[in-house]
């Protein structure tokens, strides 16, 4: 855990990354969809300012239960859940998404040790903490950047088809 500075660190660039990112991507691209069960860059977008009030939940539960319980989050499933992020339109998004990413920083800003490893339980994976949680959350922005990234650049015929 000697690298949490360097994650919280990063969370907190994160939001000036993302809006870099999206500057630089032309405009007639940011909706573009490149194939059947893609996503736009501007859903990614969406998702990542849609998922942060949820993160911070799950944030504000570990320092609150003794060993809070965790249900997955699966975009796209069940019969109310659309198969495409919300669209938001860009500015908002981008907003909400440093909106939250400050509130998640206030809450994990100057934790103790104990703090950090206080565990909860996932059914997605065979451990879960604060620390994990954290670190799944800049894993989780930049995951979606590069695939932002990797819609914009990358030829039909290289591009990552997910299953």
């Amino acid at each position: 855990m000697r690298d949490i500075p360097d994650l919280l660190d990063s969370l907190k660039r994160t939001p000036s990354i993302l809006s870099q990112l999206v500057e630089s991507i032309p405009e007639q691209k940011l909706d573009l969809r490149r194939g059947n069960g893609f996503w736009t860059i501007t859903e990614h977008v969406s998702h990542l300012a849609g998922v942060q009030p949820m993160l911070l939940q799950r944030i504000e539960r570990f320092l609150k239960e003794e060993h809070p319980e965790f249900i997955p989050y699966l975009p796209g499933q069940g019969e109310e859940e659309p198969d495409t992020p919300v669209r938001l339109e860009m500015t908002e998004a981008l907003q909400q998404f440093a909106g939250f990413r400050m509130k998640q920083l206030e809450l994990l800003k100057g934790l103790d040790e104990k703090t950090w490893c206080r565990t909860g339980t996932h059914p997605e994976y065979e451990a879960y903490s604060l620390y994990i949680l954290t670190r799944h959350i800049l894993m989780h922005d930049h995951w979606h950047m590069y695939r932002m990234e990797e819609l914009w650049l990358t030829r039909d015929a290289y591009l990552t088809q997910l299953a």
